[in-house]
């Protein structure tokens, strides 16, 4: 598989099986997750593994497709909104290599915007200064949904002089 098959038919997985996911595939993933770009190498991602109990208060609408693994990636407190703002860039990075390396071992990943809700950063213990960039649902995919069209490239591009 080259990255450019893994990036085009990696999909958002909605339906897990319940096969575990080994601790040791959780940790290979992530540290290859942690070869994302960051400014000054200050690796702002810090991640949060996600129990029955809060899984449970969450209450997310699908209960994350049924994932044996939920986990909660926080981005790191920042001096400047400057530096908050390339925080967020690199954990953006981190959660897509994440993906990437799940799917090129056959797992998917669900990602949840629902962690930046004030009442789940109070039930994550997510004090102000983080920000919750997602949520992942992690697991084997149950059904791998059908591509979608995207917007012709061509079409986005802009040439200055």
């Amino acid at each position: 598989m080259t990255i450019t098959d893994a990036i085009k038919n990696r999909r958002t997985i909605k339906s897990f099986k319940r096969e575990p996911i080994t601790e040791n595939d959780l940790l290979t993933w992530l540290e290859a997750a942690s070869y994302a770009p960051n400014h000054r190498m200050n690796e702002p991602w810090e991640v949060l593994v996600i129990g029955p109990e809060t899984r449970a208060k969450l209450n997310h609408k699908k209960d994350f497709g049924g994932a044996p693994v939920v986990l909660a990636v926080l981005s790191k407190p920042a001096a400047t909104p400057f530096e908050r703002d390339e925080n967020i860039m690199a954990v953006s990075c981190f959660v897509q290599n994440f993906m990437l390396a799940a799917y090129e071992a056959g797992a998917g990943v669900y990602w949840s915007s629902m962690g930046n809700l004030p009442q789940n950063r109070d039930i994550l213990g997510v004090t102000p200064e983080y920000d919750v960039i997602g949520i992942l649902g992690i697991g084997y995919p149950e059904e791998v949904p059908a591509v979608k069209p995207r917007t012709p490239m061509a079409s986005k591009i802009t040439h200055l002089a």
